[in-house]
């Protein structure tokens, strides 16, 4: 055997439990090397899983309202093999259809014009109302698949789906008849469900003649022209004795206990806060109390309620009644102000309070604040369209009514709604409900837009108070030149309803 040679180390043997050992070392250190790589597998997987979940989702669920996104254009697509679906309205006429001549050409019909303008809008120029909100379910079909497959062999369109509005036509065009061709608007709403029933602006366009009536806007002579303006939604105007109804709520929630003792000597005429206040008409209404100021709408009496108020409060019950922020409503409108708080100047006071001042409201905002007095507190959201139905009248969609808020007790709503028929009782506008066959809550206004006296008239209100039907929200513009009331008018729509 070979001798190590000298001075050579004699290389030891590593025991059993050594390389063991060395074998676990080993094994940690390659697990710390591939765990980035495991790490990146797993999240690779997760995300291709939750991606894969996202795609089964969004197909099932979200799909639809993507490309029923108004701003979707990819929904003209849909064009090409559907014949555009009929706009109707909940009582069955048809206001918008799509009309078709001997060579296949294909026009957008409105059959009965200015009336429903603003409403259901026109389908060109980017669209409007529902015209534009329910685009994608009108380019849709849903007929029985036999016709549907036979069409498409025969190279033949589909017919799109109906949109079924909750609109009235009864009461469409009588508050168009009422209007009698003045400026102004109408809103009818039911309260416990928020449908609207009208909704109305005058003057209008025809959407059938849609070509010009764009061109003539772009013009010099008509850019100035507001036949485009929805001015139930979107025409902001001084509320006027409209408002006294929160300036009343504002003092029953400051004197719980006493306010039921309030009265007022009116002599036509006061000063408040060093601002001279007139009653309407130089009336002097005497001695009032609390629902008899309403009931006559006493300028005076209801100026001193207000230089006693907390003008913090004020504005508080203001924003929770929704004036500077957005309505629960889907379609084009304003926003209404009211700017007076306990920083104003006190010579503000005693015109806001009445509806004067820089206060602004739309009719539709007036219709949704009656409407939660007529519905004990509670404001349902306001919607336009019921349902959509294929061409046999089966219903594919359906669009119900949801509750929005609660604005005020149920205590406050009834402790109104008896103030409110005061008003149609023996008050304001007694002369319009004072004998009907039907029973009125509401309150009148006229609401002065300039320095000469010239005003707009309101009135907003619902029939029958016990179990309240409809919410008929009216202003009509320049009452010093027709002498058309927003009360007349409402009288109008509220025969129509029940005769």
């Amino acid at each position: 055997m070979k001798k190590r040679e000298s001075g050579q180390k004699e290389k030891p043997y590593m025991t059993t439990d050594e390389l063991i050992e060395r074998e676990k070392a080993e094994k940690r250190r390659n697990r710390l090397k591939n765990r980035p790589i495991i790490f990146m597998t797993y999240v690779t997987a997760i995300l291709f899983l939750s991606l894969f979940a996202y795609i089964i989702y969004f197909v099932y669920h979200d799909a639809d309202k993507v490309i029923a996104n108004t701003s979707n254009k990819r929904q003209d697509v849909y064009a090409k093999n559907i014949i555009r679906g009929d706009i109707v309205t909940s009582d069955g006429v048809t206001v918008a259809t799509t009309a078709i001549d001997s060579s296949g050409n294909e026009t957008r019909s409105y059959p009965y014009g200015k009336l429903f303008c603003h409403s259901v809008g026109y389908n060109s120029y980017g669209r409007s109302g529902i015209e534009l909100s329910m685009n994608f379910y009108m380019l849709r079909s849903h007929n029985n698949i036999v016709s549907q497959v036979k069409n498409d062999l025969m190279g033949e369109k589909n017919i799109g789906d109906t949109v079924v509005t909750t609109l009235d036509y009864k009461l469409q065009n009588a508050a168009s008849n009422a209007l009698n061709g003045n400026k102004g608007a109408v809103i009818v709403m039911e309260p416990d469900t928020g449908k609207i029933l009208v909704n109305l602006s005058n003057p209008g366009f025809d959407p059938n003649d849609i070509d010009n009536v764009w061109e003539e806007i772009h013009t010099e002579e008509g850019k100035e022209s507001t036949i485009m303006l929805n001015r139930a939604t979107q025409g902001l105007y001084a509320p006027g004795s409209t408002f006294k109804t929160l300036t009343l709520l504002e003092y029953i929630r400051e004197n719980p206990q006493t306010y039921n003792d309030y009265s007022y000597v009116c002599e036509s005429k006061g000063k408040f806060n060093d601002v001279t206040i007139h009653c309407a008409h130089n009336n002097a209404h005497g001695t009032v109390n609390l629902e008899q100021s309403l009931a006559h709408s006493c300028n005076t009496s209801f100026s001193n309620i207000g230089i006693g108020l907390d003008m913090d409060g004020l504005h508080s019950l203001a924003d929770d009644m929704m004036f500077n922020s957005s309505l629960p409503y889907d379609f084009a409108y304003n926003k209404s102000s009211f700017s007076l708080d306990s920083t104003s100047d006190k010579s503000a006071i005693p015109q806001t309070v009445i509806g004067q001042g820089d206060t602004k409201i739309t009719p539709l905002h007036n219709a949704l604040i009656m409407s939660s007095v007529a519905n004990g507190g509670i404001l349902m959201k306001p919607y336009m369209v019921d349902r959509v139905e294929n061409s046999d009248g089966a219903v594919i969609t359906r669009f119900g009514s949801s509750s929005y808020d609660r604005l005020i007790s149920t205590d406050e709503a009834s402790v109104l709604t008896e103030y409110l028929k005061s008003v149609c009782e023996y008050g304001t506008a007694s002369s319009q409900f004072g004998n009907t066959s039907y029973k009125v809550a509401g309150k009148t206004g006229t609401a002065e837009y300039d320095n000469e006296g010239n005003c707009n008239s309101w009135f907003v209100g619902f029939s029958n108070p016990e179990n309240p039907d409809i919410v008929v929200s009216v202003i009509v513009e320049d009452y010093n030149s027709n002498q058309l009331s927003g009360a007349y008018v409402a009288r109008k729509i509220f025969d129509a309803y029940y005769n």
